[in-house]
């Protein structure tokens, strides 16, 4: 038999890993001395939370403001604050298994929407059931995305512009002025390496953009290249020549966060 190498025998007589402990237990543990939120009778009442995790505890990867909510209440609530100006999507050709590593991400970092092209069916492992927090789009082709997306784009514009000539303050003024602007530099972002593209560590990306993300493998489609507006690459500097989607697409829009983070709302997401 093969001996163990001595650095998994050091692990195993180190005492590590003490992890901490993630969500809350049942109301009744957490707030003794608190009604229920649930009960219709007192006037604590809010119909945003869940029978069932107030009764079993909440331990699911959630920030602390949503212990014990319904996931359509968390949903909305992520409506009413406001999601961000980019979008994603990726082609789904491969059924590649990034799909759901991003879908993870554009919740973490508040995306507009996400967009999957081809085949209905996708991965979801790696999404760990944050695809209930996000508004999900299927598009048949790429080609009718992007064309979905230049036609909400159009009716954006036209809204801003309503907007513009009913507003009655100052504040509306300039409010509805950003949001045509916003519209008229809005971009199709494809995100891959090939002959003419940009590095993103020179490229700004706009406020409302689509981002366009390949599989695992052979990258973005033809198609897909020919139809956006930009194109842009991760700069590297071991000896791959691309990294998954998934990460591609975290450093995107993470990208998008940091030279838009004067503009985002609620920065202390605790």
């Amino acid at each position: 038999m093969r001996e163990p190498n001595p650095i998994t025998l050091a692990a195993k007589a180190s005492g590590e890993p003490i992890f901490r402990t993630i969500g809350v237990g049942p109301w009744s543990q957490t707030h003794p001395d608190d009604p229920r939120p649930d009960d219709p009778g007192q006037p604590t009442f809010d119909d945003r939370y869940d029978t069932e995790l107030l009764d079993s505890g909440d331990r699911r990867n959630v920030l602390d403001r949503y212990r014990y909510w319904t996931v359509e209440a968390i949903r909305q609530d992520l409506d009413r604050r406001g999601r961000h100006g980019f979008e994603v999507a990726i082609e789904n050709w491969t059924h590649d298994f990034n799909i759901g590593s991003m879908v993870r991400t554009a919740n973490a970092f508040a995306a507009n929407r996400v967009h999957i092209v081809g085949p209905h069916k996708w991965n979801r492992k790696g999404a760990l059931m944050t695809e209930l927090y996000q508004h999900v789009e299927h598009h048949p082709s790429v080609v009718q995305l992007v064309d979905s997306w230049h036609a909400r784009i159009a009716a954006e514009t036209e809204d801003a512009r309503a907007g513009l000539l009913n507003a009655s303050t100052p504040e509306d003024r300039q409010r509805w002025q950003k949001r045509g602007q916003d519209c008229a530099r809005s971009r199709v972002i494809a995100l891959d390496i090939v002959p003419g593209a940009v590095p993103m560590e020179t490229y700004r990306f706009p406020e409302r953009c689509l981002m366009l993300f390949g599989a695992e493998g052979p990258g973005l489609s033809s198609k897909a290249l020919d139809l956006a507006d930009d194109v842009v690459y991760i700069s590297q500097f071991g000896s791959v020549r691309s990294i998954n989607a998934g990460a591609a697409a975290a450093v995107a829009m993470h990208c998008w966060i940091a030279q838009h983070m004067g503009d985002c709302h609620d920065m202390d997401r605790r």
